[in-house]
């Protein structure tokens, strides 16, 4: 399905008419139409150790998780297909309380030292790790600790990538010391070369 599709409302496209940015958005929802994933957000989404969750509870209100793990455990079963272990928490089950009478939720995937980010659309199913037993282990996460409730499989119905703009660049401890590190072995090669020169030079 067209993310536009569902995204805009009439409301929206009356201010997208105003504010003069409808046309081009009439002709994405016209030609703008991808069947699955495509490589590129496979790439992306296995690289994600995080994700925003938004469920629409029977108040109306929305409720936005943060979900967080290592990276990849939010994986791609095929290409219109996610699925995740869902983890033991504060035990206040408001998101899959959410989708025992409304299953459609919408995930935010945020790079922030990439500057991107990945908006998409499903219909969640909420399954049971006993009978299940196949899937979690597709779905297990090795290394990592944490207590397993029970299965959430995303089955895609739209996505979309937001631009860059305002997106603050942050980086993880990991990256940063990734790249220091890169700097100290260089600095350390440079010190070798000098120390070898000095030697021959008879210093």
């Amino acid at each position: 399905m067209n993310y536009s599709e569902i995204a805009f409302s009439d409301a929206s496209k009356r201010f997208q008419e105003r504010y003069g940015s409808r046309a081009s958005y009439a002709r994405m929802e016209q030609y703008k139409i991808t069947d699955g994933l495509t490589e590129s957000e496979v790439d992306f989404i296995s690289h994600q150790d995080n994700f925003y969750m938004a469920t629409i509870g029977e108040s109306g209100f929305p409720y936005i998780q943060f979900r967080g793990g290592p990276k990849g455990f939010l994986k791609v079963l095929d290409e219109q297909t996610l699925g995740f272990i869902d983890f033991g928490g504060n035990k206040q089950y408001i998101s899959v309380g959410n989708l025992a009478t409304n299953n459609k939720i919408s995930l935010f995937l945020l790079d922030q030292a990439a500057k991107a980010r990945l908006k998409i659309y499903a219909e969640a199913e909420v399954l049971e790790i006993e009978g299940n037993e196949q899937l979690f282990d597709k779905l297990n996460l090795e290394g990592y600790k944490f207590k397993p409730e029970r299965i959430i499989v995303l089955n895609v119905k739209a996505y979309d990538w937001n631009c860059p703009q305002h997106i603050t660049e942050r980086y993880t401890l990991e990256e940063i010391r990734d790249e220091f590190m890169a700097q100290h072995e260089y600095i350390n090669k440079l010190r070798a070369e000098v120390a070898g020169l000095k030697k021959r030079l008879g210093e």
